[in-house]
């Protein structure tokens, strides 16, 4: 009988060390996200588009991530690279959080949070190399359990977040934030992974090129467009709630929280589902889910309407969320810790056009309307991943 995913994360320290680390990593940052804006204005006095245009500091993310990735997979130190980014992300949630000037958390989160969030990934691409070096049945459960304590991080952070800055101050918060990046060395203590020896025929490893990164670059950018329609929905799916169906805010919060909790109920389901149908399929599966929610939120205009859109979306991210992180690597099996860069940075690029798209799409056609804009998106992801189902470079992409 086989050892259980979650067993088999429980006895090993490197996959243990690397799910505690993660929900610190989820619950820190998500508890800043939400807050953010709020600390410029009132704090730094910041005007409401000053503050909304802090998001697109996320842009520089992708590059730093391809740069700690490429790093990581010409040395092969994943661990060592993920303290670095840890304690450079410490830093810079410090710096943010005693900033005097409005300039200083812009110039901050560009080019200090940037490489912080290389993080995540180098605990992806550790995790990888050990189930590599040591196959089991269940790894990609391991891998799917390693994700889900990332997305409880994110269950739990807004409103931690909120509880904390409502009783202390947003600044206090913000350094709480940097504490929690930081503590994620603690789990994994001193513990060190051996670099995998250069093939015998190139001493010195070299990066991807170009050719080798198109599946991971095709399927990141139909991900971003499935992503895309999440800063669209919590930016305006509490005012559509609030001032045009008059929710009140027990309703309004049990809609928005169902989502969360679908998701990481789903997760495991969705590695099981991915043995019977393949991973690919399943994930045109969840961006089809995607269109069906936004399209509930456009029409539907009752509660009831707005839980089955949430509850969708719940299943497009209990199979995202679960299995993206595995997809990419094995679209770039040779340089997995630049595919996880690329691919958890993406949300960074998701976010900012979902901001503009979704700015232009309420100004043009109002609230709920607005919906359509990310359907629409999520309709051309559908279509690519139906496509990529067909790709001679994925279909070792599965499973089974």
């Amino acid at each position: 009988m086989h050892t259980s995913a979650l067993r088999l994360t429980v006895t090993s320290p490197l996959y243990r060390g690397a799910t505690i680390a993660l929900f610190l990593s989820g619950l820190g940052f998500s508890a800043a996200a939400p807050q953010i804006a709020s600390f410029l204005v009132e704090d730094l006095d910041a005007s409401l588009a000053a503050a909304g245009l802090f998001y697109l500091t996320n842009l520089t993310a992708p590059v730093a991530g391809y740069l700690v990735g490429a790093r990581s997979d010409r040395t092969g130190r994943r661990l060592g690279l993920f303290r670095v980014c840890a304690v450079v992300g410490f830093v810079g949630w410090s710096a943010i959080a005693f900033s005097t000037r409005l300039w200083m958390p812009y110039v901050i989160s560009a080019v200090v949070l940037a490489f912080a969030g290389a993080a995540t990934s180098q605990l992806f691409a550790a995790v990888h190399d050990e189930l590599k070096a040591h196959p089991h049945p269940n790894g990609d459960g391991v891998i799917a359990v390693v994700r889900m304590a990332l997305t409880g991080g994110w269950v739990v952070g807004p409103v931690a977040g909120a509880f904390l800055a409502a009783h202390t101050s947003m600044r206090f918060m913000l350094f709480a934030t940097a504490v929690c990046t930081l503590a994620q060395i603690l789990p994994l203590g001193a513990l060190r992974t051996v670099p995998a020896p250069p093939a015998a025929d190139d001493s010195v490893p070299r990066g991807p090129g170009l050719r080798a990164m198109v599946p991971l670059l095709a399927f990141t950018t139909l991900y971003v467009l499935v992503y895309a329609g999440e800063p669209i929905k919590y930016a305006y799916l509490p005012i559509y709630m609030r001032e045009q169906l008059g929710f009140p805010a027990g309703l309004s919060g049990a809609i928005i929280g169902i989502q969360p909790l679908v998701e990481i109920i789903l997760m495991p389901v969705a590695v099981l589902a991915a043995r019977k149908v393949g991973m690919m399929r399943l994930m045109v599966i969840g961006a089809a889910f995607g269109v069906a929610a936004n399209v509930c939120f456009a029409l539907a205009g009752t509660a009831a309407g707005l839980f089955a859109g949430q509850i969708l979306m719940g299943g497009v991210w209990g199979i995202f969320a679960a299995l993206g992180i595995i997809v990419a690597q094995r679209l770039l099996p040779t340089a997995v810790a630049t595919a996880s860069a690329i691919f958890l940075s993406s949300t960074a690029l998701a976010s900012a056009l979902g901001g503009a798209a979704g700015g232009v799409g309420a100004a043009v056609t109002g609230l709920p309307m607005v919906f359509l804009v990310p359907a629409a998106l999520g309709l051309f992801a559908v279509l690519g991943l139906t496509v990529m189902t067909g790709w001679t470079g994925t279909t070792n992409v599965s499973l089974r």
